[in-house]
């Protein structure tokens, strides 16, 4: 179930096939990682998943031992007694009436027992029993919360590096040609046909841009240290993240029409898993007026004799079967008031799970709107781009005519340099508030 939920997420969200998403390790990582392998190590890797699936186990292993209760119980014993002064009792003799003390009993005593007790009845055991299935739904919806929150970290960090890198990328394009203008415009001033202030312009947005490239480099490493954390990935092993631009372009299309329900969200059904549990303390509480009932039985070999040595040569055997009943009669109204608190957890779940509702609603709101805008904020940028494209080669053509100023070319280039920046900026928060909106609506799933 939980790999059907997994290529179904990123069917919804990259369009690849459920081949692409296989077992990676850090080897395979260092020579490609596509977004869907960081995230399958991540779940296979992360501590937090891992603590997650542990959690599960314990949650398990607790029921468990809590259920033992309903086997029959096996006990044994075993006791060695010397007394230094038997005990003495009073006995009345037989002619006179009159109370005499009598020593009592052997020197050496020794006991070795055997016990069994069956409970028949305990609202311990029974509430056990009842939410035993609850509590390993409990665990296991805290491990899909966690995947959930991986899952989305690990996008966030992968398209934050990327998109980075080609950031950097992108500098680096505006590098190969500032210099070749700075050449040109060093070229002309040597020549006689400009003045040295184009050339000096060139050296100016070339060392900009340099700086810029430099900051944005450093940027790269520290946000793949990030991603190597979230991932659970070894921070001194390569990673070498691998993308389409186009793909990238093409995910940032989502369906607005869509409606919240809160219910598929992953928080709303651990609290109604929280509120199970709640309903079935209030029962719990009520069946405080039953008894507990408990049958046992028990077998004793017995040893006495007043020499130590002989003390095991003759054994005194007994036996019992029996039928216990406990029932607390007065507390001072301590279960009244344990029942009303439960009840009153309950109702308190029912405002807890009315605001969640109005959180998701929210939410939902806001993500929608954010992606709204900078997708549409996208779209623009990126006619801008194509604008500020033509605008550059329009105007470098007419500088190598002599129509233009070299300062004309200098703003052109930084437009055209801001405009790529900004596509892939815009391109980042759309498909970071993509994320958010499927979050939102319960989209992400295992």
């Amino acid at each position: 179930m939980k790999n059907c939920w997994f290529v179904f997420l990123f069917v919804l969200l990259h369009g690849l096939s459920c081949d692409v998403i296989a077992q990676k390790t850090p080897d395979s990582l260092a020579r490609q990682a596509y977004l869907p392998d960081c995230i399958q190590y991540a779940l296979d890797n992360q501590p937090l998943i891992l603590q997650s699936v542990i959690d599960q186990e314990i949650a398990d292993r607790t029921v468990r031992s809590a259920l033992a209760a309903w086997y029959p119980q096996l006990g044994a014993g075993y006791n060695l007694i010397h007394y230094l002064k038997l005990p003495v009792t009073l006995i009345p003799d037989v002619t006179t009436g009159e109370r005499r003390p009598v020593s009592l009993g052997a020197k050496n005593t020794s006991t070795a027992s055997f016990s069994l007790t069956q409970s028949i009845f305990s609202r311990d055991l029974l509430l056990a029993s009842r939410t035993a299935d609850t509590y390993r739904v409990q665990a296991s919806q805290a491990t899909v919360s966690n995947k959930i929150d991986v899952v989305v970290n690990v996008s966030k960090a992968f398209y934050d590096v990327i998109l980075t890198q080609r950031q950097v990328e992108i500098l680096g394009e505006d590098i190969t040609r500032q210099q070749r203008s700075l050449q040109d415009a060093t070229n002309q001033y040597l020549s006689g046909v400009v003045d040295k202030t184009d050339a000096q312009r060139a050296r100016i947005a070339l060392n900009n841009t340099r700086a810029q490239q430099k900051q944005y480099r450093d940027l790269v490493g520290a946000k793949m240290q990030t991603l190597k954390q979230l991932m659970g990935y070894p921070p001194n092993s390569q990673l070498t993240l691998t993308y389409d631009t186009l793909q990238l372009a093409n995910e940032v299309m989502l369906d607005t029409t869509l409606l919240v329900n809160p219910q598929n969200r992953i928080e709303y059904q651990l609290l109604q898993t929280q509120g199970q549990l709640l309903e079935a303390n209030v029962r719990y509480n009520r069946w405080a007026y039953l008894p507990t009932v408990n049958a046992n039985a028990n077998y004793n070999l017995l040893y006495q004799s007043n020499v130590f040595p002989q003390l095991y040569n003759q054994t005194f055997p007994n036996s019992l079967i029996g039928l216990s009943v406990a029932l607390p009669i007065f507390q001072g109204g301590r279960r009244i008031q344990q029942l009303k608190i439960a009840e009153l957890q309950v109702r308190r779940l029912q405002w807890d799970l009315a605001a969640l509702s109005s959180a998701v609603d929210a939410e939902y709101a806001q993500a929608l709107s954010n992606y709204k805008g900078n997708l549409a904020n996208y779209l623009a940028l990126r006619e801008n781009l194509a604008l500020a494209e033509d605008v550059y080669r329009i105007i470098n053509l007419q500088y190598r005519s002599g129509v233009k100023t070299y300062l004309d070319v200098t703003v052109a280039e930084a437009d055209l340099r801001t405009a790529r920046l900004n596509v892939f900026n815009a391109l980042y928060s759309v498909l970071i508030s993509k994320l958010d909106v499927q979050r939102a609506l319960g989209l992400i799933r295992f």
